[in-house]
């Protein structure tokens, strides 16, 4: 039997994203083998961990052998505060000037990059005579945030010698960690900056999920984001250990009618598929506005009562259609869309030609999440 625990949402709703914490611990675990012992691990919760609810499963994380956590903003890392966790924060994208105050009072730790960021860490802590921790982030080939690696040894020299600052650490990131050549680039300038500089004391992080599987680099953290919830990123050819993962997202919805469409009519807005016999239509509460996008129309299963049906007609706003077939079901009955084994988030993407992390990141949209073991 499942132990469930919901989020505090509304779950008015016969449809639900489930999320498996046992999946999630059990990923975790199968990661950490291939990490070398000492190396600390940051897990990556941004976009309220990839649409699978930060808040809820953050301890799950703790408990698996997460040491800190990553987010993309300071209100990603109140909300974790929010809940009681205590563990270390890195804002690991940009914040505004006026929001270091905010990381400051809670004890988030955030990236610096320019002589702005300096000069109002300086400001708050005249205001508030708190140190700012701060990782420094160099920007090796992303051509994103970051200070130019040319640049890299004196930025962190002058945060180095700022008695208004904790620093905490430096890291970059990957641009293409599925491509060797790319990477090799990104390496060599990340080893011309930290082997000048003094790294006592500091967290060193450059290896994102590919490069934590792939690639031995200078570092002692690594940070870990899409294989936490079951899926793999891109990946280059050799790598040195895949670890044997689950997807934990599932997405179910219960039958809220069954009807017959006959011979010759078709189903949903502009009749993209037409019944080429009598058939029974189950129809079931999820729609694009939930993040199933609708070209995924007429292309995906899903399953009931252990068999699977093909989905039928275009995915409307709320709901979408399935072919019955001779399956014997009733309003009420739950179909599945999502599963770790035969209904992956991996074969969606596909589809759409677009990658799994974007796809975990739209079901969070108004779907309640119910979380089992």
């Amino acid at each position: 039997m499942k132990n469930v625990r919901q989020s505090n949402i509304n779950v008015h709703k016969d449809a639900w994203v489930e999320i498996n914490l046992e999946h999630l611990a059990n990923n975790i675990i199968e990661i950490k083998k291939g990490i070398p012992n000492g190396k600390k691990f940051l897990g990556i919760v941004k976009a309220d961990a990839y649409g699978h609810g930060a808040q809820m499963i953050a301890q799950t994380m703790l408990a698996s052998g997460v040491d800190m956590f990553g987010v993309s903003s300071v209100d990603e890392g109140l909300d974790l505060r929010n809940v009681k966790i205590k563990a270390p924060i890195l804002v690991v994208g940009a914040i505004p000037s006026w929001a270091i105050e905010t990381a400051v009072q809670n004890d988030i730790a955030f990236s610096i990059f320019n002589e702005e960021h300096l000069t109002s860490c300086k400001d708050v802590y005249e205001r508030t005579g708190i140190r700012p921790k701060v990782h420094v982030k160099l920007d090796t080939g992303m051509n994103r945030i970051g200070v130019r690696a040319e640049e890299g040894v004196e930025y962190i020299n002058k945060v180095r010698a700022a008695d208004y600052l904790d620093f905490d650490g430096v890291f970059t990131h990957l641009a293409a960690a599925e491509e060797p050549d790319e990477t090799e680039k990104q390496i060599l300038k990340w080893n011309s900056v930290i082997d000048n500089i003094d790294t006592t004391g500091l967290l060193i992080h450059i290896q994102n999920t590919a490069a934590t599987f792939a690639y031995d680099i200078k570092s002692n953290m690594v940070r870990v984001g899409i294989s936490l919830y079951g899926l793999y990123p891109d990946l280059p050819d050799k790598i040195n250990y895949k670890p044997k993962i689950k997807q934990i997202m599932g997405l179910k919805g219960r039958i809220t009618n069954i009807h017959e469409a006959m011979t010759g009519e078709g189903v949903s807005y502009a009749h993209t598929f037409i019944a080429d016999k009598t058939i029974r239509i189950a129809t079931i509460p999820i729609g694009y506005a939930d993040g199933v996008s609708r070209g995924l129309s007429n292309k995906i299963c899903g399953i009931i009562n252990g068999k699977k049906i093909r989905q039928i007609g275009n995915i409307t706003m709320d709901q979408m259609m399935f072919d019955l077939g001779d399956i014997d079901a009733q309003v009420g009955d739950v179909i599945t869309l999502l599963d770790d084994k035969n209904l992956s988030l991996d074969s969606w993407a596909e589809i759409l030609h677009t990658i799994n992390y974007e796809l975990t990141c739209r079901l969070k949209v108004r779907l309640p999440r119910v979380y089992v073991r």
